[in-house]
């Protein structure tokens, strides 16, 4: 099949996003798929896998988030390399503008297209001051996922969530994570070392966006109590993000490793010891798979992946959503407790072993073909809702 994806953050750009959207195209063309890639021209080259085409569109940078943009609208573009080379099915990752005239164009050409849904743009309006736009983001969510055939979401709860919402199209597909790159067997003495550090303290690690969505200011206070208890404890983070420099100047005892990818990235995972993330904004969180599988005890939130993958007591805790004093309690225990690491951390990597990519990718290739061959057969295609 030829299949189109339109996404406005892709690799080089790091997050949970760009790296799914990625997934999914590298996995389609590992298939023997060829894979139509739209995306906005980016300032760093990202060389990608044989089959995925890649087309760059006008962009902008997003504000508040340095390095990374947002696609402009680009209906006449799309419309036209579209005619020509047609795709059977098209896969729309996000609600920007590029993602809005792409859902509009493969209407208006008669394409079935699905969406994906990875970002509660919503909830964010509030950590950002403009907190009287949530009714508006949530309106226009609310148009665009209802314009496709399906809109793919990693969890059953989230579906529910985009059911109230008013979203009517919402499918599941579950996420994978690599559990060969995510694995405790990449744990780096040398990395530990640097850090200043034995095989006895306990490293605290955050991977994701600095950014104040995340309720990082939870994240400083757990680990400032888990150091009440054990005073060496460390605390790494990896990733960048608007709030860093203000986190940095607050806690210069904190260690910030920047931006960290493949190989290097698993060995943080793997060199860490426990892994708080007390985001109350994540539709999935990518974080908690790959922490999980590379054997780190997880403490979070009850939602999304946490909600799904996490069992209190077994390979972490799962607590309920805005209990503070629990979420402390938790990490303290946990990371105070160098027996009770070990034993989570071997049920955490064991918990991730079914969770494999391939199958991921068979099940969104199954999606996408069912999808060209309903509208090939003069059918309009329906969603079948989780």
């Amino acid at each position: 099949m030829r299949i189109g994806i339109v996404t406005e953050t892709y690799p080089p750009e790091i997050n949970g996003v760009a790296l799914t959207v990625h997934s999914l195209a590298a996995g389609l063309a590992s298939r023997g798929h060829t894979v139509d890639l739209i995306r906005p021209r980016q300032a760093k080259p990202f060389d990608d896998e044989p089959g995925i085409v890649a087309t760059e569109m006008r962009g902008a940078a997003l504000p508040r988030y340095p390095g990374l943009r947002f696609g402009l609208p680009a209906g006449r573009a799309l419309k036209e390399r579209w005619n020509r080379l047609r795709p059977d099915a098209i896969y729309v990752a996000t609600e920007g503008p590029l993602g809005w005239s792409a859902v509009r164009a493969a209407k208006r050409l008669g394409i079935p297209v699905a969406t994906g849904f990875h970002t509660r743009f919503d909830t964010y309006a509030d950590h950002y001051g403009v907190g009287f736009l949530t009714q508006f983001v949530r309106r226009y969510m609310r148009n665009f996922h209802n314009r496709a055939v399906a809109t793919l979401v990693p969890t059953q709860a989230l579906a529910s969530e985009l059911g109230q919402l008013g979203v009517t199209t919402a499918r599941l597909m579950r996420r994978a994570v690599d559990t060969q790159q995510f694995h405790p067997q990449h744990r780096d003495a040398a990395l530990r070392a640097s850090w200043g550090v034995d095989g006895n303290t306990p490293v605290v690690l955050y991977v994701g966006r600095i950014a104040p969505e995340k309720n990082l200011d939870l994240a400083v206070r757990a680990f400032r109590a888990l150091q009440q208890h054990v005073p060496k404890a460390r605390y790494v983070w990896v990733g960048d993000g608007p709030a860093r420099p203000a986190l940095e100047a607050a806690h210069p005892d904190f260690i910030f490793a920047g931006i960290q990818r493949g190989d290097a990235l698993a060995r943080y995972y793997a060199s860490a010891d426990l892994f708080p993330f007390p985001s109350l904004s994540e539709t999935f969180g990518n974080v908690i798979l790959e922490a999980l599988a590379t054997g780190l005890p997880v403490v979070a939130y009850e939602e999304g992946a946490a909600r799904e993958h996490l069992t209190t007591g077994i390979n972490g805790y799962r607590i309920e959503a805005g209990n503070e004093k629990a979420f402390i309690e938790a990490t303290t225990t946990l990371g105070s407790n160098a027996s009770l690491i070990r034993h989570m951390g071997r049920a955490a990597h064991a918990s991730m072993a079914s969770l494999s990519p391939d199958a991921v990718i068979r099940e969104f290739e199954t999606l996408l073909r069912d999808m060209a061959q309903e509208h090939s057969h003069g059918h309009p295609a329906t969603a079948a809702h989780a």
